[in-house]
């Protein structure tokens, strides 16, 4: 099963919306939450850098990372956008099944 937490960060809400359609289109994730936008500081090329995102979370698979990646890189407008995968221990069996069987391509 291996599911995953993924976290990124985008630039505004429609461009949120629009991966965590394509990521549910795709069957490549089985739930985005798309959170309030947050402010974000972090050092970038040298310069301290901030910035006011929105966050997102991807619950989906070991097996399904690799499309939520390709979906990420292509919409997403930063060079270097943040995908963090964190591998889910424990949850709900049942929930962790139902991102498993959403996740199947």
């Amino acid at each position: 099963m291996n599911p995953l937490l993924i976290m990124s960060n985008v630039p505004d809400l429609a461009l949120a919306k629009q991966i965590a359609s394509a990521l549910i289109d795709t069957r490549a994730a089985a739930c985005v939450n798309i959170l309030a936008s947050c402010e974000s500081v972090y050092r970038w090329q040298g310069s301290i850098e901030t910035a006011t995102e929105i966050p997102l979370l991807i619950k989906t698979t070991e097996a399904a990372y690799p499309r939520v990646e390709r979906i990420l890189r292509e919409y997403h407008p930063y060079a270097v956008p943040e995908i963090i995968a964190i591998p889910i221990t424990y949850g709900l069996p049942a929930y962790l099944a139902w991102v498993t069987t959403e996740t199947e391509a």
